[in-house]
């Protein structure tokens, strides 16, 4: 019916010319209201009709009204028809009024409507407004009625409800707003005119909580959005934001057992002040309610035992809440989805005890039967193809639903990075849907995602306090496919091409990922690359430094969490330019050399999100052997360990440390300053000097690096917005020379032996911006620096990285 009207509209007015505006809601109101016009005295004996006529349209012609009627002219009268006949006239939304009545006409009847048309809107003028600065043309699109349509008197009261909302976010909290209409019944139009009284702009003084016995007032303003007025805000009293300030209040109560409470609030102006307002929070608190005994009923695969085991919140003695109880109930399907039973139906019901202040919980549960995947469909992928997203897919059609391999998948999709992710984009990019099927015990898996952009030509600049200044251009595609041209995309693969000029530093990078070789779960890539550093002591670099060379990779998927690689790795580096008062041991690393590096590692990680990590564990363990030709031979060890723990409020604790030993053997001597380890910064041990923690040079104090290195860390980020995080962190750790010395504990006074631990702890900020993440730390030495008399103050570390 409401297809049929529209399109009837769009053909009226476009032979008419005239313009109009549609308010369903009300005028459906206002036709169940006027069918009272219609006679009630219509004739035992349907007769037919025989003549419809029209009378005080002046607008609508009678074609046009008797066209949207399903009473016609020789069809028998029928009062139901007609009632609904007046139904469909007034949703037209031309007419005010309609009355529809019959006489005896030939034989028959004769249909009398009569019609009072709305008038035209011809002008809308406003009176009274200053503080707005906007035009009066650009204050009308932010209006429901518009110039040259109908006249509407629910869009009125909805366009004085917008101008308050305008004067409330200014402030003005207290403006009057009216409309009044000027009518011309002769020319059937209408002029508008709204008038304001802004009055004087008023703040909120104080806010006041009577009747809380539980809480104290200062834990309720906390949950309040309204805020009185001081120097970091405005004060500003808006009605919507206080009614659900007062729904904030309800809810907190409720969740904390308060299951009766209400909550009313009023705003009294100041008696000598009136633009100074009080808002005054009354608070009922009622009974507190714990839960009492909590029953299953119903349950035959899963044990009562196990059921009970899995509630979290609504459990005998804690306190009783409705949300407490649906996360139960979530918890109850969750746990049998588990095991294949994605229809089991749980219905909770509460049995309350007044005298004992105790809630006794029923779990009534209908299993239904296990059901098994039939197929597994893929929507809403555009670029991406269907291999790509089933291969990451832990359920198999033929086995039965399982929520835990549902999540992992899940959790493998959006690692891919080529979906939304709800903390970047704010909408989820995997979600899952069933489809029934012939089989009742069947059910086809509906996986929907959402893509993002996964490909970039970005160029910018950042700084850090490794490189300091950076340009760099830089194109990538995470979804690259080589073989779908000319849109290269697809497939998963990835390819980066990067250029990066500083002030200290230039390099290129060309680096591809295939992570499946001929469709086989064997990932394939390789690097090519020539970086160059200039010396600066600032940073930690002594020398000049050039590395050209590249590395092959293969890697595989052990198992669900843990991964093999093996990369072999050849570069030739070139090390010149030593300060001139650089000791005879940082001389003779000056040459050119050849690495020739054969690296195993084992990486084990289920974090939740890789890009927005909230809990998991992350493990890397990775041998490298030099001495497959080359000029240099050493092993060398490097492991890290990080463990994530989901901090209530979206908070974050990571714990993480890392281990690096290396040994030279064979005809070299002394581990090369390019493979040895460097501690100190902004990405190891924070408050020191890049490079500024381990051995240092005796006459230059231009670090040195070593054989051995621990260094643990400790950072708790808390988000403030979607964007905004905050970090604390505490750093410890320490380079030696040779790999025994990491368990020496000799005079820390001497540049090379560097004895204990080094410690720093700091705050700093993380921020996602759109060109790209924001680090920013200020860490304090907790010792002093290698080769330092005194302990120095703290130091500022920033690093953005990415283009716009």
């Amino acid at each position: 019916m409401r297809k049929a009207i529209l399109v009837f509209l769009t053909v009226l007015f476009f032979f008419s010319g005239m313009p109009f505006i549609f308010a369903e809601d009300a005028l459906q109101n206002q036709a169940e209201q006027k069918i009272v016009s219609v006679p009630e005295t219509a004739p035992a004996v349907l007769k037919n009709v025989t003549a419809i006529e029209v009378t005080g349209n002046k607008s609508i012609s009678t074609n046009v009204i008797a066209s949207k009627m399903k009473t016609r002219i020789g069809s028998a009268y029928q009062e139901n028809i007609i009632s609904d006949d007046l139904k469909r006239l007034y949703l037209l939304g031309f007419f005010s009024d309609i009355k529809i009545d019959t006489q005896d006409y030939k034989d028959g009847l004769k249909i009398l409507i009569t019609v009072v048309e709305r008038p035209i809107i011809e002008k809308i003028s406003f009176s009274g407004i200053n503080l707005i600065t906007a035009k009066d043309e650009k204050l009308k699109q932010q209006l429901k009625s518009k110039e040259t349509q109908y006249l509407d008197y629910p869009a009125l009261a909805e366009d004085t409800r917008i101008l308050k909302t305008m004067y409330e976010k200014m402030g003005y909290s207290q403006a009057d707003i009216s409309y009044k209409v000027d009518e011309n019944a002769q020319a059937n139009k209408a002029n508008i005119v709204f008038t304001v009284a802004e009055g004087r702009k008023v703040r909120i003084k104080d806010i006041l909580i009577q009747g809380n016995q539980a809480f104290s007032g200062g834990r309720i303003l906390k949950l309040l959005k309204t805020k009185r007025a001081w120097f970091f805000n405005a004060g500003v009293l808006k009605d919507e934001v206080l009614k659900e300030d007062l729904e904030r209040i309800k809810s907190f109560y409720q969740r904390e057992g308060f299951t009766d409470v209400t909550v009313t609030y009023e705003v009294k102006p100041d008696a000598k002040k009136a633009y100074l307002l009080f808002i005054t929070f009354k608070v009922s608190e009622g009974k507190k309610y714990l839960v009492g005994s909590v029953m299953v009923r119903g349950n035959q695969d899963v044990t009562e035992k196990e059921i009970l085991k899995s509630l979290a919140d609504c459990i005998p003695g804690k306190v009783f809440s409705q949300e407490a109880m649906k996360k139960d109930v979530t918890g109850i399907q969750g746990l049998y989805s588990d095991r294949g039973y994605i229809s089991a139906q749980v219905q909770e019901s509460t049995l309350v005890n007044t005298d004992s202040g105790r809630v006794d919980v029923t779990y009534e549960i209908m299993e239904n039967q296990v059901v098994y995947v039939d197929k597994i469909k893929i929507r809403g992928n555009i670029k991406t193809r269907d291999l790509v997203i089933r291969r990451e897919m832990r359920i198999h059609p033929g086995e039965k639903f399982d929520g835990e391999k549902l999540r992992r998948s899940k959790e493998r999709l959006q690692n891919l990075g080529f979906f939304k992710d709800p903390q970047r984009d704010g909408e989820e990019g995997v979600s899952y849907d069933t489809e029934e099927t012939n089989d009742p015990a069947k059910k086809n898996l509906v996986v929907d995602v959402k893509e993002t952009k996964t490909g970039a030509f970005s160029f910018g600049g950042g700084y850090s306090t490794v490189d300091q200044f950076v340009g760099f251009v830089e194109v990538e595609q995470k979804n690259f496919d080589w073989r779908n041209w000319p849109y290269f995309t697809g497939a998963g693969q990835s390819l980066k091409l990067r250029a990066s000029i500083g002030s200290l530093s230039q390099g290129y990078e060309l680096s591809f990922i295939e992570p499946w070789m001929f469709d086989y779960p064997v990932a394939f890539g390789f690097d090519l690359y020539r970086r160059t550093h200039t010396r600066d002591t600032e940073s930690g670099y002594g020398y000049d430094e050039a590395v050209t060379g590249g590395d092959l990779r293969l890697g595989k998927e052990l198992s669900e969490y843990l991964r093999g690689d093996l990369i072999y790795r050849l570069d030739q580096i070139k090390i010149s330019n030593p300060t001139d008062d650089a000791s005879q041991d940082l001389k003779n690393e000056v040459g050119t050399n050849v690495i020739s590096v054969i690296s195993p590692s084992f990486t084990y990680d289920s974090r939740d999100n890789i890009f927005n990590t909230r809990k998991g564990d992350y493990f890397t363990a990775a041998f490298d052997f030099a001495g497959l030709g080359g000029d240099k031979n050493y092993t060398k060890f490097f492991g890290r360990a990080s463990h994530y723990f989901p901090m209530p409020r979206g908070a974050v604790l990571e714990v993480r440390g890392r281990l690096g030993l290396a040994q030279p053997y064979g005809n070299t001597e002394k581990l090369p300053i390019y493979e040895r380890f460097f501690a100190g910064g902004a990405y190891t041990i924070r408050g020191y000097e890049e490079r500024g923690v381990g051995p240092v040079d005796k006459t230059s104090k231009d670090p040195l690096g070593g054989a051995s290195m621990v260094v643990g860390n400790i950072e708790y980020t808390y988000p403030l917005f979607s964007f905004l995080k905050v970090a604390a962190f505490y750093d410890v750790g320490n380079v030696w020379e040779k790999l025994g010395d990491i368990f020496s504990s000799k005079d820390t006074s001497d540049p090379i032996n560097t004895g204990g631990f080094k410690s720093g702890v700091g705050i700093g900020l993380r921020i996602n911006t759109p060109i790209g993440p924001i680090m920013l730390d200020y860490g304090i030495p907790m010792d002093k620096a290698s080769g330092e008399d005194t302990k120095k103050s703290g130091r500022f570390y920033f690093s953005a990285s990415h283009g716009f």
